[in-house]
Order: structure tokens, then C-alpha cells, then sequence
């Protein structure tokens, strides 16, 4: 592997959507919001055990996609994200552009409200969600169903639940974990972001829905 020096072209750029400097920026967007991402050819992936509002550009890993070869490691004790594997099926399987891990408390609660599958019909928000693998996005109307997974001790053992989950809900854009969080993937960065927004505002709903026994018929 190439000396870290000699790397460096790989996160050093004057454009601000280089996912080299977008993920630091989306990291500490997140971080406000109490969530917490990964991004592809390329792929850019966030460390882990770094404070996620202090991310710089110098402490992203960078890995060919179709190799899974790393191809910039920042200096120790820096390691990858142990999300790593995860990412890598909405790149392989959807072919998406960016995924975003949330521990969202919303989507928490969301898992322990719900039993195998999250849904909500008749909310506005919906209508930014996409169904995976067409043009075309859900209506006023639709269901949102998202599957749930059981939590596993290790992250990177959630691999291949979440797999099975994605082959069995062909149109989902994101997997919920029970009382951990939710993988949301898309074409681009933009549409990641604006589809975790809508999921994470319809998690809350539900909740307080739930909470105060609205009555939705």
C-alpha cells in the first residue's frame, strides 16, 4: 500500500461535495441531531471510535468498491467503521450511492413500538420516500413498510439479517435494528440525507401516535 502521504489525493479537494469533505460535514450535521454515515466507484468510510462532530478529512478510509481493497488507512488506532459490511450490502445489492447509519432515538423506539415491520399510511412525508429500484416514490395513500432486524451483539454481524431483510422487502430503502437504529441508502448523498429526514420525522410520528392512542381509521 501506498505510503499515507502519497494517498492524500484521495481527500484533499477544493470542492465541498468531495465526499471527502461532505461526510465530515454530514457527520457533524448528524451529530446534532443525535443521529450518526458512510459513503461509492470509490468509497469514502467514516473511522471508527472518533467523535463524529470532529471528523476531518484526513480520518476517512478510503476503499475501491469492487475490490473491497483499501486503498488510503489513516495512522493507528484509527480503524474503519464496523458498519463497514453493511454499507457495502446497499452498495452491492441496490447499487446505491451513499447509506447512512442513524441511532436516531426515533428509530429506536420505532423498533420497540413495532414488532417485524414498521408501517405508516396517510402522512404527507411519506411522499419523499422512494421505492428502491424504480423512479418512482411512495403516494399519500401508500404504506411504508420497513423491515425490522434483531440487534446483534457485534455490528458486523448484523451482515447478513439485514441482506435477507433487503431480499425480502425489494422496494425498502432502509432495515431498522431493534433498540440500536436504521440503515438508509440512495442514488446520492442528497437523496440518502432527504429520505433519512423523512424516515426519522415518520419513526417520531408513529411513536407519539401509538403514545397517545390516536385513532387513524
Amino acid at each position: 500500500m501506498e505510503s499515507v502521504e502519497n494517498q492524500d489525493h484521495l481527500v484533499v479537494s477544493s470542492e465541498a461535495n468531495h465526499p471527502a469533505n461532505l461526510i465530515p460535514e454530514l457527520c457533524s450535521l448528524f451529530y446534532t441531531l443525535g443521529w450518526v454515515t458512510g459513503t461509492g466507484e470509490l468509497v469514502y468510510i467514516a473511522p471508527s471510535g472518533v467523535q463524529k462532530e470532529r471528523i476531518l478529512p484526513k480520518d476517512l478510509f478510503v476503499m475501491d468498491r469492487s475490490s473491497l481493497k483499501l486503498l488510503r488507512s489513516p495512522n493507528p488506532p484509527i480503524k474503519p467503521s464496523a458498519c463497514t459490511p453493511l454499507f457495502f450490502n446497499a452498495y452491492n445489492m441496490r447499487n446505491s450511492g451513499a447509506c447512512i447509519h442513524s441511532h436516531s432515538q426515533n428509530a429506536v423506539l420505532a423498533t420497540m413500538v413495532f414488532d417485524k415491520e414498521f408501517t405508516i399510511s396517510h402522512q404527507e412525508m411519506i411522499k419523499g420516500i422512494k421505492r428502491d429500484g424504480t423512479d418512482t416514490y411512495l403516494s399519500f395513500f401508500d404504506t411504508l413498510v420497513v423491515p425490522i432486524i434483531e440487534n446483534t451483539a457485534l455490528e458486523q454481524d448484523l451482515t447478513s439479517s439485514m441482506a435477507q431483510a433487503m431480499k425480502d422487502y425489494p422496494e425498502s430503502c432502509a432495515v431498522l435494528v431493534r433498540n440500536h437504529g436504521v440503515y438508509v441508502w440512495g442514488e446520492t448523498w442528497q437523496k440518502a440525507k432527504t429520505m433519512s429526514e423523512c424516515y426519522d420525522y415518520l419513526f417520531e410520528l408513529a411513536v407519539k401516535i401509538r403514545a397517545m392512542r390516536i385513532n387513524q381509521n
